[in-house]
């Protein structure tokens, strides 16, 4: 199975996260060590009706492999329809969405809706997998409840319609991103299953990379949020995984990345709109060192290149010239 070789050789992924993980974010993250990366969640319906907006969505480039998109809907046909555009735009492996909780998508009956339409659900899985070559993999919750019962039903389905890999976040649908992940749920899943699991969900630190594959002996580990502000999380993951250790990230590494993510933003959005994107995103690499609140707060209003490289420069400058700093060589 193609998705099981993949994640043999390196079994940490990056999840779909609305407005985070488009082309300039998944480059920064493929450059440091994930195995495959996913994309924002894609409307088959604005692929079917060929609305340019959604098939932005789709851009990619060389760097940007193994890529997975994930696509979301409640028609059988459109959701194949969309799924063949899908493949012919390069895509090295499809999803689709059955975790979403938000409500605007669930009351369509896309997302964690289908978790309780079984036979909808099938249809979806038995048409699309029938359109494309290309790997198949899906992403679930819980459910509903805190049973697991969706979940279980889901699986089945999945296996009986040929779909290559399941991933579970273990929270329910009501819980969005609240409360504890249910990382036995995963564990459960795990020993039912015929297909690769990815489990999901309370990964905060590399270490939590390594506990929840221990755990519950799941196939790989998909990070999403922690990414935000330690991409390098993957690298430092994979490392524990084999057994070794890590090094704290240098400050140089810190600031070569927001030049990259800055640059890489610019090149794909334009000027304007990435630097009102970076507005906020730039700060995200900056948690955990010192003097990040004074950055946030004078990055609120950048509106070109030259600017926001100007302000990075003078954060990195004000953080090597701190005394603390200088005598203990450290960040912490």
């Amino acid at each position: 199975m193609i998705i099981k070789s993949i994640i043999e050789n390196n079994p940490l992924i990056l999840a779909p996260m609305a407005g985070i993980t488009n082309l300039p974010f998944r480059m920064l993250i493929k450059s440091q060590g994930c195995s495959f990366l996913c994309s924002e969640m894609v409307s088959s319906h604005g692929l079917a009706y060929k609305s340019q907006k959604t098939f932005d969505y789709l851009k990619s480039n060389d760097e940007d492999k193994l890529l997975s998109i994930q696509i979301f809907g409640s028609k059988p046909e459109i959701m194949a329809e969309a799924a063949k555009i899908v493949e012919d735009s390069g895509a090295d492996i499809l999803d689709i969405n059955f975790g979403c909780s938000v409500k605007k998508i669930v009351k369509t009956g896309a997302g964690v809706a289908l978790m309780k339409d079984i036979d909808l659900a099938e249809k979806i899985l038995s048409s699309v997998r029938k359109i494309v070559n290309i790997p198949l993999t899906i992403k679930i919750r819980t459910g509903w409840d805190s049973s697991g019962k969706d979940a279980y039903n889901i699986l089945k389905i999945a296996q009986n319609c040929g779909v290559d890999a399941l991933t579970i976040h273990p929270r329910t649908a009501k819980q969005g991103f609240s409360g504890k992940a249910d990382w036995s749920l995963i564990k459960n899943i795990k020993s039912l299953s015929k297909i690769p699991v990815i489990g999901n969900g309370d990964i905060l630190e590399p270490e939590d990379a390594v506990k929840m594959k221990k755990y519950t002996n799941c196939d790989a580990v998909m990070i999403g949020r922690a990414a935000l502000e330690n991409p390098w999380i993957f690298k430092q993951a994979f490392l524990l995984l084999q057994g070794k250790s890590y090094e704290t990230v240098s400050i140089e590494k810190r600031f070569e990345t927001m030049y990259q993510y800055l640059k890489n933003s610019i090149d794909h959005f334009g000027e304007i709109k990435a630097c009102r994107l970076m507005r906020s995103r730039l700060g995200w690499l900056s948690k955990g060192i010192p003097y990040s609140s004074i950055f946030r707060e004078s990055i609120k209003n950048i509106n070109s290149y030259n600017l926001a490289v100007e302000l990075i420069q003078k954060y990195k400058n004000k953080i090597v010239n701190d005394q603390y700093y200088k005598k203990n060589n450290t960040l912490l």
